[in-house]
């Protein structure tokens, strides 16, 4: 199970990282984003979003070091780091909640939810 929850946040991640590459590529997707504020992100939220994909790939490597895929990352800064993310997404399910943006709040919070979901799983694996 613990591999099938992984790969559940690497798509997850994987879907996320195309959406923001799209958001830098300048696509009217912004109301799903930052706040929803931007239907075209200005540059220093498409430079967030880029940022972002970097994340997410570090992020993915943790998930995947948890299910055993991967052995490149020492297991105590995998366990710390599953528990850190646990909160961290538990935190963006309120964010997004709390957002003015109703595409925001109806697709982000439960996007933040399934990872807060995943990492808690793994954590506790």
């Amino acid at each position: 199970m613990t591999t099938t929850v992984a790969v559940l946040g690497v798509i997850v991640l994987g879907c996320l990282a195309v959406f923001q590459a799209a958001l830098v590529a300048g696509a009217p997707l912004g109301r799903f984003a930052w706040g929803g504020q931007h239907v075209v992100l200005p540059t220093g939220f498409r430079i967030g979003s880029a940022v972002s994909i970097a994340v997410y790939g570090v992020i993915e490597l943790v998930l995947l070091e948890a299910a055993g895929a991967l052995d490149v990352v020492p297991e105590g800064f995998v366990d710390v780091a599953l528990w850190v993310l646990t909160g961290y997404f538990a935190l963006g399910v309120a964010m997004n909640a709390a957002s003015r943006s109703r595409p925001e709040r109806l697709v982000m919070t439960p996007v933040a939810l399934t990872l807060a979901v995943v990492c808690l799983v793994l954590a506790l694996d």
